[in-house]
C-alpha cells in the first residue's frame, strides 16, 4: 500500500488504554477500526472514551483538523479483523495472553497481513515462536497518549520480513507518526532504559530521601525529563510499569528491573495512576 494512502482497514485487539488511544489516533487520520474485546461492556465503554479522547486531540491540534473521522465498528471475538490490512495487538502486558490472540488473529488473516504488538516489553521474536507465521510479526511501541505523542519505537523481529516492515512502517507515517526502527531484545530502547530508571525513583520515595514531587522537580528542572518519572508512571499506569519490569527482570537478571516493594503495594492497592484516579499522584478521577 502506498504512504500516506488511506483509508487502511485496521483492527485493534483490546480496549483498554492503549488500545482505545491507538484507536483514536488512527481515526482521526482517516483509519477505520474494527476495535475487538473479549469483554462487551468494557469494548462499549471504550466508545465514549475515543470520543472524548478525539475532542480533546482536535481541542489541542494534535490530529488533522480537516480530515473527516473514520468509522469505528465494536467487536468480541477475533473473527472480525478478517478482511483488514493489518492488526496491532494492545492486550495486557503479559506473554501468554498476547501469544494467544496474535495466534488467533493469525489463523484468521491471510499471510502476508502485518500483525503488530504494541509490547513495552517483550521480545518480538518470542511471540513470533507461537505464530504459524513468524515473518509477519512486527513491535510497534507507542508512547500514551499515542494520538499526542509523534514518534514511535518500531521493533523488527529476528523473524520480520521487508514487506511487514514496510507496511508497519507505512501505516505509522499514514497515522502521522515518526517510526524509528530499532532491533529486537526485551524492553527494546525505550523501556530497557526508562522504566529501571523509574523503578530507581520509585526505591527513592520508598526509602524516604524524597518525595515524588522533588524526585520529578529535579528531573524535570535538571535533567530536563519532560514531566518526571513518576508522573510518567503514572500516565504509563503502575499495572502495565510492575509486568514490563517483571519481563526485564526475568529476561536480563538486572536486579535493578526487580519491582520495588512500593511499586507492588500501590498496584496491589489499585492506585494504578491516572487510569484509576490515584498513583504517585491524585488526580480526582479516573483518566477517560
Amino acid at each position: 500500500m502506498a504512504e500516506n494512502q488511506v483509508p487502511w482497514r485496521l483492527a485493534v485487539l483490546g480496549a483498554g488504554v492503549m488500545g482505545s488511544s491507538i484507536t483514536t489516533l488512527a481515526m482521526a487520520h482517516g483509519v477505520p477500526v474494527t476495535l475487538i474485546d473479549v469483554e462487551e461492556g468494557k469494548a462499549q465503554r471504550a466508545r465514549e472514551q475515543i470520543a472524548e479522547q478525539l475532542r480533546m486531540a482536535q481541542l489541542m491540534n494534535a490530529v488533522p483538523a480537516n480530515r473527516p473521522t473514520a468509522e469505528l465498528t465494536i467487536a468480541t471475538t477475533t473473527d472480525a479483523v478478517a478482511g483488514v490490512d493489518v492488526v496491532v495487538e494492545a492486550v495486557t502486558e503479559l506473554f501468554d495472553t498476547k501469544a494467544k490472540v496474535l495466534a488467533e488473529v493469525c489463523a484468521v488473516v491471510p499471510a502476508g497481513t502485518a500483525l503488530i504488538s504494541n509490547t513495552s516489553s517483550i521480545p518480538i521474536d518470542e511471540l513470533a515462536d507461537a505464530l504459524p507465521r513468524p515473518a509477519d510479526l512486527a513491535g510497534v511501541h507507542f508512547m500514551n497518549p499515542p494520538y499526542l505523542i509523534p514518534m514511535v519505537e518500531v521493533v523488527r523481529g529476528l523473524r520480520s520480513e521487508d514487506r511487514t516492515m514496510d507496511a508497519v512502517t507505512s501505516l505509522m507515517t499514514a497515522l502521522g507518526r515518526q517510526p524509528v526502527v530499532v532491533g529486537d531484545g526485551p524492553g527494546f530502547v525505550t523501556s530497557r532504559i526508562l522504566h529501571r530508571m523509574i523503578n530507581d525513583a520509585v526505591r527513592i520515595v520508598e526509602e524516604g530521601r524524597a518525595t515524588a514531587e522533588a524526585v520529578d522537580a529535579l528531573m524535570q528542572g535538571c535533567l530536563g525529563h519532560r514531566t518526571g518519572p513518576l508522573r510518567t508512571a503514572d500516565l504509563i499506569g503502575l499495572d502495565n510499569l510492575a509486568d514490563s519490569l517483571r519481563v526485564l527482570h526475568e529476561r536480563t537478571g538486572d536486579e535493578g528491573c526487580r519491582p520495588c516493594a512500593l511499586l507492588l503495594d500501590k498496584v496491589a492497592q489499585g492506585d494504578l495512576g491516572r487510569k484509576s484516579g490515584r498513583g504517585f499522584y491524585d488526580y480526582g478521577e479516573a483518566m477517560p
